[in-house]
């Protein structure tokens, strides 16, 4: 049996938190689907198409990583990926709290789709995209936070707003 995972988010933009949390479920499932959401209720710096192509450009060399957008209940995304695990990070107690409610919720909507969580690494734990922002935002130092290709797309992103 293959084990997909769906590694849910909205990852404006993917930090190395994310990608920590990407490379490993990549060591434990066969396939970890990336699955971008587009949330209709946030207003994203990057579209989603930019957001998939940075993800795709830094998880490249990760075979068993696949990157697409979805909208509406993560639970149809996994079962039209035929995944029986939704893989979550983790950085603190605050974030445990959040993941409960919405993974109590996705098994009374799917009983068959498993919640996988897995700790960041600790020198991720205080990262979000929302702190890079406001870093890049104000030309403060990102590269120990992102990836290159995102370093270059937020600087290119705040010379244009």
């Amino acid at each position: 049996m293959t084990r997909i995972a769906v590694c849910p988010g909205s990852f404006d933009p993917i930090t190395y938190g994310h990608l920590d949390i990407i490379k490993r479920g990549a060591n434990v499932f066969d396939v970890v689907y990336v699955g971008v959401l587009n949330n209709s209720t946030k207003s994203p710096l990057f579209t989603v198409e930019e957001r998939i192509e940075l993800i795709k450009e830094v998880t490249k060399d990760i075979p068993n990583v696949k990157v697409d957008a979805f909208s509406g209940l993560l639970v149809d995304y996994a079962r039209e990926k035929k995944a029986n695990v939704i893989l979550r990070g983790l950085r603190a107690v605050s974030d445990f709290e959040y993941e409960m409610q919405i993974t109590s919720m996705n098994r009374i909507l799917e009983e068959d789709i498993e919640t996988f969580f897995m700790m960041t690494n600790n020198q991720y734990s205080f990262l979000s995209s929302s702190i890079v922002k406001e870093v890049a935002k104000y030309k403060g130092n990102i590269a120990d936070l992102v990836p290159t290709a995102v370093e270059n797309a937020l600087m290119l992103k705040f010379k244009q707003n």
